[in-house]
């Protein structure tokens, strides 16, 4: 356990912060910063039209949102602030604009080397790709090793986070709001899994497509109903996110000890946490979309990014910061920290508000990342049998998660995304090369239209 948490503070802590940055200015050199010169027609090209079979586009960037906007939400930006300081969401921030530009390439990869089942159903992800590179290299064996040990990081991480730590976050609400048991919380959560991920990627879309709109809307309506209500403090909150940004705590100071700052450690990894860009989970949710260009599919990754941690985020963080004098008498118990600063201000209806909230955020996670453990179980086995195994014990673990403590969950959770994202970040680099090619076609066939 030692050295799980020695990982996860010092190796992954400061590797994958440092490696989202840098891979993501080496993409904003490679493809030019396209994304920030020609806005409109990235925007133009979200409300373009799509032929062909399978999901639709936006229904495919609810299936992916569905699995960012959860726990990492509420719960992630909580324990961000509490434990890296105020300034841990400027590095939510700084991780998010970075990440915009990594998670288009990565949906642009997925979609190039996505598969087709024998019924006609798309489906891919980062695997598929990490395989078919060093295919193209003639190291297959290679591949297939490092494609598999992915597809493994990416079963652990969907029992553990998208399982396990969003149950908690759950049953937890419950028990503070109306003082319900978390094993009959966990229970109900455990058959409505069983029931909606026995439909399949079909049944997980359409669960998506309703939730994840409705949920961030009125998120989104709460939050800012405190922002406006309270603006002016917001100077004062911002100051205060800036100035300790840089400290570095107890750490040497210089250099290194800038890498080692609670802020920057816990607002990066977090802000991951929540919007998942550069670790090679979203491909296996935007895989199935039927677009017609890579490139338009990535874009919604960036659309993707932007509302979880630029938009939602942020609002959360913002309530945290204005209410957190109420939110530190519950220190450590981040669910509760953020119930209490939304409760400060909009009284206690705002306590039941943000139980459904959790309840609506974390099931549409639980329900998604069913479906990213669905396509790691699947780079081994295409056999239903395979499937089944993988819902029931996935099922199970909605309930183990609902009734004990996650804290070596959250470690195992964080370890997995880490070393995932490491694997991803690689290959990003390695395949630059196709993700520019795509890029460059279709921005000449944008200005084509013109």
């Amino acid at each position: 356990m030692q050295i799980i948490e020695l990982l996860n503070e010092y190796a992954f802590g400061i590797a994958v912060p440092i490696g989202l940055v840098l891979v993501g200015i080496f993409y904003c050199i490679k493809l030019r910063a396209f994304h920030l010169r020609h806005p409109i027609v990235l925007i133009r090209s979200l409300f373009e039209k799509n032929r062909g079979d399978g999901v639709s586009p936006f229904r495919a960037v609810m299936l992916a949102l569905a699995g960012t906007l959860g726990v990492g939400n509420i719960v992630g930006v909580a324990s961000a602030i509490y434990l890296g300081g105020a300034g841990a969401v400027l590095w939510m921030w700084v991780s998010a604009l970075c990440a915009m530009i990594l998670k288009y390439a990565e949906i642009v990869l997925a979609i190039l080397h996505r598969k087709r089942d024998k019924s006609g159903e798309l489906y891919g992800g980062a695997m598929y790709y990490i395989r078919d590179f060093f295919a193209s290299k003639k190291k297959n064996a290679f591949g297939a090793v490092l494609a598999g040990a992915f597809a493994n990081l990416c079963i652990i991480n969907a029992v553990s986070m998208g399982s396990m730590i969003q149950a908690n976050a759950i049953s937890s609400a419950f028990e503070g709001v109306w003082d319900i048991s978390p094993m009959a919380v966990g229970i109900v959560l455990s058959v409505l899994t069983l029931a909606v991920s026995a439909r399949g990627t079909g049944g997980i879309v359409k669960l998506t497509d309703l939730l994840v709109p409705v949920m961030s809307l009125g998120y989104v309506v709460l939050s800012m109903a405190i922002i406006i209500k309270n603006a002016s403090a917001l100077p004062s909150v911002m100051r205060d996110i800036i100035g300790s940004a840089f400290s570095t705590r107890s750490a040497a100071s210089g250099a290194f000890g800038f890498l080692l700052s609670g802020a920057m450690r816990y607002g990066a990894m977090r802000g991951l946490l929540s919007n998942e860009a550069g670790c090679g989970t979203a491909p296996a949710a935007h895989a199935v979309s039927n677009t017609d260009s890579a490139a338009k599919q990535g874009i919604w990754g960036i659309f993707e990014v932007f509302v979880d941690t630029i938009v939602l985020c942020s609002m959360t963080a913002f309530v945290l910061l204005l209410g957190y004098e109420s939110a530190a008498e519950h220190g450590g118990n981040f669910i509760m920290m953020t119930f209490s600063a939304y409760s400060r201000f909009l009284g206690g209806a705002a306590e039941i508000f943000m139980c459904l909230a959790v309840l609506f955020f974390g099931f549409a996670t639980i329900v998604c990342w069913a479906h990213y453990g669905f396509v790691g179980v699947r780079y081994f086995s295409e056999k239903s049998s395979a499937r089944r195994i993988f819902m029931i014990i996935y099922s199970i673990s909605v309930l183990v998660g609902s009734v004990v403590s996650t804290d070596t969950v959250w470690q195992a959770a964080d370890l997995a995304i880490g070393m995932m994202t490491v694997i991803n970040l690689s290959m990003l680099v390695c395949m630059s090369g196709e993700v520019r090619c795509e890029t460059e076609k279709f921005l000449r066939t944008a200005r084509e239209k013109k």
